[in-house]
Protein backbone atom coordinates (compact mmCIF):
# COMPACT_ATOMS: atom_id res chain seq x y z
CA UNK A 1 0.00 0.00 0.00
CA UNK A 2 1.17 3.35 -1.37
CA UNK A 3 2.20 5.59 1.58
CA UNK A 4 -0.93 8.19 0.22
CA UNK A 5 -3.19 5.62 -0.11
CA UNK A 6 -2.47 4.39 3.66
CA UNK A 7 -2.44 8.34 4.88
CA UNK A 8 -5.94 8.43 3.17
CA UNK A 9 -7.28 5.25 4.31
CA UNK A 10 -6.07 6.62 8.38
CA UNK A 11 -7.93 9.53 7.44
CA UNK A 12 -11.22 7.63 6.58
CA UNK A 13 -11.27 5.23 9.48
CA UNK A 14 -10.40 8.78 11.99
CA UNK A 15 -13.65 9.92 10.37
CA UNK A 16 -15.69 6.57 11.01
CA UNK A 17 -14.46 7.12 14.61
CA UNK A 18 -15.39 10.79 15.16
CA UNK A 19 -19.08 9.77 13.52
CA UNK A 20 -19.43 7.14 15.33
CA UNK A 21 -18.92 8.31 18.45
CA UNK A 22 -20.75 11.68 17.71
CA UNK A 23 -23.62 9.61 16.66
CA UNK A 24 -23.51 7.56 19.82
CA UNK A 25 -23.51 10.67 22.18
CA UNK A 26 -26.76 11.98 19.81
CA UNK A 27 -28.58 8.77 20.53
CA UNK A 28 -28.12 8.92 24.17
CA UNK A 29 -29.30 11.96 24.46
CA UNK A 30 -32.53 10.99 22.53
CA UNK A 31 -32.71 8.11 25.23
CA UNK A 32 -32.18 10.18 28.63
CA UNK A 33 -33.97 13.43 27.40
CA UNK A 34 -37.37 14.39 26.72
CA UNK A 35 -36.96 18.01 25.24
CA UNK A 36 -34.11 17.76 23.31
CA UNK A 37 -33.31 20.91 20.22
CA UNK A 38 -30.15 20.96 18.55
CA UNK A 39 -29.42 24.26 17.65
CA UNK A 40 -28.95 25.20 14.23
CA UNK A 41 -26.83 28.36 12.53
CA UNK A 42 -26.89 27.93 8.80
CA UNK A 43 -23.11 27.05 9.71
CA UNK A 44 -20.86 24.56 8.91
CA UNK A 45 -20.66 22.88 12.71
CA UNK A 46 -24.78 23.42 12.96
CA UNK A 47 -24.80 21.79 9.44
CA UNK A 48 -22.63 18.29 10.10
CA UNK A 49 -24.92 18.27 13.55
CA UNK A 50 -27.89 18.15 11.49
CA UNK A 51 -26.58 15.57 8.82
CA UNK A 52 -25.23 13.42 11.83
CA UNK A 53 -28.85 13.39 13.57
CA UNK A 54 -30.01 12.15 10.38
CA UNK A 55 -27.53 9.39 10.36
CA UNK A 56 -28.24 8.38 13.78
CA UNK A 57 -32.33 8.21 13.41
CA UNK A 58 -32.40 7.04 10.08
CA UNK A 59 -34.90 5.55 8.07
CA UNK A 60 -36.81 7.85 10.47
CA UNK A 61 -36.99 11.79 10.52
CA UNK A 62 -34.86 13.75 13.40
CA UNK A 63 -36.75 13.26 16.56
CA UNK A 64 -36.25 16.62 17.52
CA UNK A 65 -36.82 20.32 16.34
CA UNK A 66 -33.69 22.39 15.33
CA UNK A 67 -33.49 25.94 16.39
CA UNK A 68 -32.29 29.20 15.05
CA UNK A 69 -31.85 32.05 17.21
CA UNK A 70 -32.07 35.22 14.87
CA UNK A 71 -30.03 38.12 15.32
CA UNK A 72 -31.27 39.46 12.55
CA UNK A 73 -28.31 40.65 11.47
CA UNK A 74 -27.44 37.21 9.66
CA UNK A 75 -25.73 36.68 6.45
CA UNK A 76 -28.35 36.53 3.73
CA UNK A 77 -26.97 33.35 2.46
CA UNK A 78 -26.96 31.85 5.52
CA UNK A 79 -30.69 32.34 6.08
CA UNK A 80 -31.33 30.90 2.29
CA UNK A 81 -29.36 27.72 3.23
CA UNK A 82 -31.03 26.95 6.14
CA UNK A 83 -34.51 27.49 5.00
CA UNK A 84 -33.84 25.28 1.82
CA UNK A 85 -31.95 22.66 3.83
CA UNK A 86 -35.06 22.30 6.55
CA UNK A 87 -37.74 21.76 3.66
CA UNK A 88 -35.52 19.12 1.68
CA UNK A 89 -35.21 17.28 4.99
CA UNK A 90 -38.48 17.80 6.09
CA UNK A 91 -36.98 19.16 9.47
CA UNK A 92 -38.85 21.30 12.34
CA UNK A 93 -37.51 24.66 12.43
CA UNK A 94 -38.29 27.01 15.46
CA UNK A 95 -36.58 30.37 15.23
CA UNK A 96 -36.75 32.78 18.12
CA UNK A 97 -35.72 36.20 17.53
CA UNK A 98 -33.52 38.50 19.17
CA UNK A 99 -35.31 41.67 17.89
CA UNK A 100 -38.28 40.61 20.11
CA UNK A 101 -36.45 40.26 23.22
CA UNK A 102 -36.02 43.85 22.18
CA UNK A 103 -38.70 45.05 21.72
CA UNK A 104 -40.25 43.29 24.63
CA UNK A 105 -37.55 44.93 26.79
CA UNK A 106 -35.75 41.48 27.85
CA UNK A 107 -32.18 42.81 26.15
CA UNK A 108 -30.64 46.09 25.37
CA UNK A 109 -29.26 46.93 22.07
CA UNK A 110 -25.53 47.94 22.30
CA UNK A 111 -24.34 51.25 20.91
CA UNK A 112 -21.29 52.16 19.22
CA UNK A 113 -19.39 51.65 16.01
CA UNK A 114 -18.53 47.66 17.51
CA UNK A 115 -22.02 47.23 18.92
CA UNK A 116 -22.89 43.56 18.12
CA UNK A 117 -26.15 41.70 18.82
CA UNK A 118 -24.30 38.56 19.23
CA UNK A 119 -24.07 38.39 23.11
CA UNK A 120 -28.05 39.66 23.50
CA UNK A 121 -28.25 36.09 21.76
CA UNK A 122 -27.88 34.36 25.32
CA UNK A 123 -31.19 36.08 26.35
CA UNK A 124 -32.90 35.14 23.66
CA UNK A 125 -31.76 31.45 23.95
CA UNK A 126 -32.84 30.94 27.42
CA UNK A 127 -36.05 32.53 27.32
CA UNK A 128 -36.82 30.15 24.27
CA UNK A 129 -35.51 27.32 26.55
CA UNK A 130 -37.83 28.04 29.29
CA UNK A 131 -40.67 28.53 26.60
CA UNK A 132 -40.69 25.10 25.39
CA UNK A 133 -39.04 23.51 28.22
CA UNK A 134 -36.58 22.51 26.26
CA UNK A 135 -34.35 20.21 28.90
CA UNK A 136 -30.70 19.04 26.60
CA UNK A 137 -29.56 22.04 23.67
CA UNK A 138 -27.41 20.09 21.27
CA UNK A 139 -24.60 22.77 20.16
CA UNK A 140 -22.09 22.55 17.05
CA UNK A 141 -19.09 23.40 19.47
CA UNK A 142 -15.96 21.92 18.78
CA UNK A 143 -13.30 21.83 21.81
CA UNK A 144 -10.09 23.44 19.15
CA UNK A 145 -12.18 26.25 18.72
CA UNK A 146 -11.74 28.42 22.12
CA UNK A 147 -9.94 27.85 25.27
CA UNK A 148 -13.42 27.74 27.19
CA UNK A 149 -14.77 25.13 24.88
CA UNK A 150 -11.87 23.20 25.76
CA UNK A 151 -13.15 22.84 29.18
CA UNK A 152 -16.43 21.34 28.22
CA UNK A 153 -18.06 17.89 28.82
CA UNK A 154 -20.09 16.32 26.27
CA UNK A 155 -23.41 16.62 28.33
CA UNK A 156 -22.25 20.39 30.13
CA UNK A 157 -25.19 20.91 32.57
CA UNK A 158 -26.76 24.32 33.03
CA UNK A 159 -28.67 25.24 36.53
CA UNK A 160 -31.91 26.65 36.91
CA UNK A 161 -30.62 30.09 35.48
CA UNK A 162 -29.00 29.09 32.38
CA UNK A 163 -25.41 29.36 33.64
CA UNK A 164 -22.37 27.51 33.32
CA UNK A 165 -19.91 26.43 35.89
CA UNK A 166 -17.35 25.10 34.64
CA UNK A 167 -15.61 23.87 38.14
CA UNK A 168 -18.46 21.96 38.71
CA UNK A 169 -18.76 19.74 35.92
CA UNK A 170 -19.84 15.85 35.83
CA UNK A 171 -16.77 13.49 34.77
CA UNK A 172 -17.00 11.28 32.00
CA UNK A 173 -15.65 8.05 31.85
CA UNK A 174 -15.80 5.39 29.37
CA UNK A 175 -18.38 7.34 27.79
CA UNK A 176 -21.12 7.38 30.57
CA UNK A 177 -22.85 10.44 30.48
CA UNK A 178 -24.99 11.97 33.25
CA UNK A 179 -27.84 13.56 32.07
CA UNK A 180 -29.75 14.16 35.62
CA UNK A 181 -31.16 17.09 36.14
CA UNK A 182 -33.64 18.76 38.23
CA UNK A 183 -36.40 21.24 37.84
CA UNK A 184 -35.81 24.14 35.58
CA UNK A 185 -32.13 22.48 34.59
CA UNK A 186 -31.04 21.86 31.37
CA UNK A 187 -27.91 20.46 29.30
CA UNK A 188 -26.10 21.88 26.82
CA UNK A 189 -24.68 18.95 24.47
CA UNK A 190 -21.56 18.65 21.80
CA UNK A 191 -21.70 15.37 20.56
CA UNK A 192 -18.37 16.77 17.71
CA UNK A 193 -16.55 18.02 20.26
CA UNK A 194 -13.87 16.44 19.61
CA UNK A 195 -13.50 16.98 16.04
CA UNK A 196 -11.14 19.59 14.50
CA UNK A 197 -12.04 21.81 11.90
CA UNK A 198 -9.59 20.47 9.74
CA UNK A 199 -11.77 17.28 10.67
CA UNK A 200 -14.99 18.94 9.59
CA UNK A 201 -13.88 19.70 6.51
CA UNK A 202 -12.49 16.47 5.31
CA UNK A 203 -15.97 15.02 6.39
CA UNK A 204 -17.91 17.29 4.32
CA UNK A 205 -15.85 16.19 1.48
CA UNK A 206 -16.18 12.36 2.24
CA UNK A 207 -20.10 13.16 2.84
CA UNK A 208 -20.64 15.68 -0.06
CA UNK A 209 -22.56 17.55 2.51
CA UNK A 210 -24.32 20.84 0.88
CA UNK A 211 -22.60 24.12 2.58
CA UNK A 212 -23.13 27.85 2.13
CA UNK A 213 -21.46 29.98 -0.40
CA UNK A 214 -19.82 31.79 2.19
CA UNK A 215 -17.62 29.00 2.51
CA UNK A 216 -16.56 29.48 -1.15
CA UNK A 217 -14.41 32.27 -2.81
CA UNK A 218 -16.33 35.75 -3.84
CA UNK A 219 -15.66 39.47 -4.22
CA UNK A 220 -17.60 41.27 -1.71
CA UNK A 221 -17.52 44.75 -0.14
CA UNK A 222 -15.68 44.90 2.99
CA UNK A 223 -13.17 47.41 4.85
CA UNK A 224 -10.93 46.92 7.68
CA UNK A 225 -11.25 47.43 11.27
CA UNK A 226 -8.90 46.20 14.14
CA UNK A 227 -7.37 43.81 11.96
CA UNK A 228 -10.23 42.40 10.53
CA UNK A 229 -12.10 41.99 7.30
CA UNK A 230 -15.54 42.89 8.12
CA UNK A 231 -18.50 42.49 5.04
CA UNK A 232 -19.62 46.18 4.44
CA UNK A 233 -23.58 46.27 5.74
CA UNK A 234 -26.00 48.37 7.05
CA UNK A 235 -25.73 46.87 10.53
CA UNK A 236 -22.66 47.93 11.34
CA UNK A 237 -21.55 51.92 10.83
CA UNK A 238 -18.66 52.63 9.51
CA UNK A 239 -16.07 55.63 10.75
CA UNK A 240 -15.12 58.06 9.07
CA UNK A 241 -11.13 56.66 7.87
CA UNK A 242 -12.49 53.85 7.12
CA UNK A 243 -13.14 52.99 3.01
CA UNK A 244 -15.05 49.91 1.49
CA UNK A 245 -12.88 47.50 -0.74
CA UNK A 246 -14.26 44.98 -3.44
CA UNK A 247 -12.21 41.80 -2.69
CA UNK A 248 -12.04 38.28 -3.20
CA UNK A 249 -13.09 36.45 0.18
CA UNK A 250 -14.32 33.42 2.32
CA UNK A 251 -15.45 33.06 5.50
CA UNK A 252 -14.59 30.54 8.03
CA UNK A 253 -16.78 30.81 10.14
CA UNK A 254 -20.58 32.21 10.09
CA UNK A 255 -22.16 34.35 12.60
CA UNK A 256 -23.43 37.99 12.71
CA UNK A 257 -22.09 40.08 9.63
CA UNK A 258 -21.36 42.83 12.87
CA UNK A 259 -18.58 40.73 14.11
CA UNK A 260 -17.38 37.41 11.53
CA UNK A 261 -14.32 38.73 9.45
CA UNK A 262 -13.37 37.29 6.41
CA UNK A 263 -10.41 35.85 5.13
CA UNK A 264 -8.92 36.54 1.67
CA UNK A 265 -8.53 33.69 -0.40
CA UNK A 266 -9.06 31.99 -3.59
CA UNK A 267 -10.12 28.70 -2.41
CA UNK A 268 -13.09 27.58 -4.71
CA UNK A 269 -13.10 23.75 -3.68
CA UNK A 270 -13.29 21.78 -0.73
CA UNK A 271 -10.23 20.14 -1.71
CA UNK A 272 -8.26 24.63 -1.64
CA UNK A 273 -10.21 24.80 1.17
CA UNK A 274 -8.50 21.46 3.23
CA UNK A 275 -5.06 22.53 2.02
CA UNK A 276 -5.55 26.51 2.45
CA UNK A 277 -6.70 25.40 6.77
CA UNK A 278 -3.88 22.75 6.91
CA UNK A 279 -1.76 25.37 6.23
CA UNK A 280 -3.16 27.96 8.41
CA UNK A 281 -1.54 29.28 11.92
CA UNK A 282 -4.65 31.26 12.95
CA UNK A 283 -7.53 29.56 14.29
CA UNK A 284 -11.03 29.87 12.76
CA UNK A 285 -12.36 31.46 15.22
CA UNK A 286 -9.50 34.50 15.23
CA UNK A 287 -11.59 36.00 12.61
CA UNK A 288 -14.41 36.79 15.45
CA UNK A 289 -14.60 40.23 16.79
CA UNK A 290 -16.40 39.22 19.50
CA UNK A 291 -14.05 36.81 20.72
CA UNK A 292 -11.35 39.62 21.38
CA UNK A 293 -13.12 42.06 23.68
CA UNK A 294 -11.77 40.49 26.96
CA UNK A 295 -9.31 37.61 27.47
CA UNK A 296 -12.00 35.88 28.54
CA UNK A 297 -14.89 37.08 26.25
CA UNK A 298 -16.23 33.45 25.01
CA UNK A 299 -15.76 31.58 28.55
CA UNK A 300 -17.79 34.79 30.28
CA UNK A 301 -20.68 34.48 27.57
CA UNK A 302 -20.77 30.75 28.18
CA UNK A 303 -21.01 31.20 32.08
CA UNK A 304 -24.08 33.64 31.62
CA UNK A 305 -25.94 31.02 29.05
CA UNK A 306 -24.44 31.50 25.73
CA UNK A 307 -24.35 28.82 23.56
Amino acid sequence: MSTSTLEKHRSLTHLKELEAESIFVMREVAAQFERPVLLFSGGKDSIIMTHLARKAFWPARIPFPLMHIDTGHNFPEAIEFRDELVERIGARLIVRSVQDSIDQGRAVEEKGWNASRNKLQTVTLLDAIEEFKFDAALGGGRRDEEKARAKERFFSHRDEFGQWNPKAQRPELWNLFNGRHGLGEHFRVFPISNWTEMDVWQYILQENIPIPTLYFTHRRPVFRRDGQLLARSDYLPMKPDEAVEEMQVRFRTVGDMTCTGAVESPANSLEEIIQEVAASRVTERGTRADDKRSEAAMEDRKKEGYF
